[in-house]
């Protein structure tokens, strides 16, 4: 996803994000994959869902329209904020919801305390589902219908896993959107891994943090991130004074050599 498209699933993402704490992440989840069926099912709401001819509130009012007597509040709400975003083509659209959906699913998982379950009971999933070659091929079949599909997927996870892994080996393989399932299961486990990088802060310092610096530093990284933050700290000689702190992707950098490159930079410039 490029561009534009990028750009609106961040900002989707981004709301999301703002409202996991009180939001019922399961039923956001659920509706939005079956938001993701309909959309593929439909080309031509799809299309106009994502029309750059017409306006975003035009969209928004077609979503309120065709989903408004189908969806809880929350759901209508991200899937107006979709419509009303731009979007490079219609599949982008669709992408964009099927990821929101097992972002939410992911984000329930994490509030239950389940993530680190999740991860390891998709891998775990996978490898059961590939290992057993009759199995994949009934699961692959597309003249086999979903609701079968999902009959054998509970059969065989139902009372060993979390709902949310449930939720998500179930679309990978009722609604796999023309993909292999070992790279629809893959695609999930990443998102997975991703949302559990965030939970990990790797901190450098020149000299070890006391105990109360480390509680300071991990009260800190809970009130930005909303949620309790494991610290990794690394002593490293070279960062001279200061810390510097890395969750996901977001770098915090207060070190004294980072400072000193900044002003090099500035004298050669």
């Amino acid at each position: 996803m490029r561009g534009v498209s990028r750009a609106s699933l961040g900002t989707a993402r981004d709301n999301l994000r703002a409202v996991e704490r009180d939001a019922d992440l399961s039923t956001l989840a659920g509706e939005l994959f079956g938001i993701v069926a309909l959309v593929d099912a439909e080309p031509g709401l799809r299309r106009s869902l994502s029309d750059p001819a017409r306006s975003g509130e035009d969209r928004a009012a077609l979503v309120d329209a065709v989903l408004a007597d189908r969806l809880s509040g929350l759901t209508l709400d991200v899937v107006r904020g979709l419509a009303r975003s731009h979007w490079s083509n219609a599949r982008d659209l669709a992408d964009a919801t099927e990821l929101l959906a097992v972002e939410a699913a992911v984000a329930a998982a994490e509030q239950g305390g389940r993530l680190e379950a999740l991860e390891d009971e998709l891998f775990r999933a996978g490898r059961v589902i590939t290992g057993s070659p009759q199995l994949r091929s009934a699961l692959a079949d597309r003249t086999i219908p979903p609701e079968r599909k999902r009959g054998l997927v509970e059969a065989l996870l139902a009372a060993k896993v979390q709902p949310e892994t449930l939720l998500l080996v179930d679309q990978a393989v009722t609604h796999p959107r023309g993909r292999a399932l070992e790279r629809v299961l893959d695609e999930y486990g990443t998102v997975v891994a991703q949302r559990r990088e965030r939970l990990v802060a790797r901190v450098s310092a020149a000299v070890p943090l006391t105990e109360q610096q480390r509680a300071r530093l991990g009260a800190t990284l809970a009130r930005v991130y909303g949620h309790e933050v494991q610290l990794e700290v690394e002593v490293d000689p070279d960062v001279v004074g200061g810390i510097r702190v890395v969750v996901g992707e977001e770098v915090v950098d207060g070190t004294i050599a980072s400072r000193l490159d900044d002003a090099r930079r500035r004298l050669a410039g």
